[in-house]
């Protein structure tokens, strides 16, 4: 496993890490919002290398180590974020890549399949809805006990930042909100006291939260060309499964991958074995334009019937 280095793109600082060989097919995972790349963890990284990928994470700004800006004053805007990916391939030599982002970071992965699509071999989208115009109306909003809890955590204002056991407790807690299927305490906690310990401030990740969107790419969900596998959570209480079948249905030879039970989260270990078979599946030089050969019992649109 290499190290994490500091990669300058678009004038900051980005801190990022790579798995396996450069001259194998390229992955980059992106995260959701407020996320460094420690959600991506080791193990699920490491698996995707022995399937011979190139596979790489990294720190937003205002996570991990990237560059931070003061608390409620972020210095860039949602468009800077997508163009700090693009830059990010840039610097590393990458001129085609497979992306694989989970709630914002699906986002950022379909505003740049429209943008960029002859730099994009694949979409794999995790725990996401529709970022661009083309998808269903009228999907379910999220589950009224995530909404009473973000309505509690809101009332009792931000945590003291400088309270290391404060600051965990309270990330730990925010993430039982959005998990599901048997929530593993001593492994959340585990990545959340890495993630505090390890970035540079943790307050500025809520920066995310005041992001000016930015310019909107031009184009639609149906005017995704790249191979897209859609992975989404039975359970997942921010976007309920309807909005991942809408995302698939509306982009052409889109697969749905559903994890019975799990939550708003990037896939659990419980689930590594299956999703890392998909994802090397899809993500093969051979693969067919529509679905990958794991996923042909679907149909656009439809769950997993496995």
């Amino acid at each position: 496993m290499s190290v994490e280095r500091i990669v300058f793109v678009n004038g900051v600082g980005l801190c990022t890490q790579a798995f396996g060989e450069a001259g194998d097919p390229a992955i980059l995972l992106i995260g959701g919002m407020s996320s460094p790349m420690d959600w991506w963890e080791d193990g699920f990284c490491e698996r995707l290398a022995l399937g011979r990928r190139y596979v790489v994470r990294y720190d937003f700004r205002d996570t991990g180590r990237s560059i931070t800006y003061p608390p409620g004053r972020p210095g860039y805007t949602g468009a800077d974020l997508r163009q700090d990916a693009v830059a990010l391939l840039d610097a590393l030599g990458i001129r085609k890549v497979h992306l694989v982002g989970v709630s914002m970071g699906a986002a950022i992965a379909q505003c740049l399949a429209v943008e960029h699509p002859d730099r994009i071999s694949s979409l794999t989208l995790v725990g996401t809805t529709a970022a661009l115009p083309g998808s269903t109306e009228g999907l379910p909003g999220m589950a009224p006990e995530l909404s009473a809890y973000l309505e509690a955590s809101a009332g009792r204002g931000e945590p003291d930042w400088t309270d290391r056991t404060a600051v965990v407790e309270r990330l730990v807690e925010d993430q039982r909100a959005f998990m599901r299927r048997g929530f593993d305490e001593t492994r959340v906690r585990a990545v959340v006291e890495h993630i505090v310990d390890r970035s540079s401030d943790i307050a500025a990740s809520l920066n995310h939260q005041h992001l000016d969107p930015g310019r909107d790419p031009d184009g639609s969900l149906a005017d995704i060309a790249a191979p897209t596998l859609v992975v989404h959570g039975t359970a997942d209480p921010l976007f309920p499964l309807a909005h991942g079948q809408a995302l698939a249905a509306a982009i052409p030879n889109a697969a749905l991958l559903s994890l019975e039970g799990v939550g708003h989260e990037v896939p659990p270990p419980a689930e590594w074995d299956r999703v890392v078979s998909a994802l090397l599946r899809h993500t093969s030089s051979d693969a067919e334009p529509a679905a990958p050969p794991l996923l042909a019992n679907l149909e656009a649109g439809g769950e997993d019937t496995g």
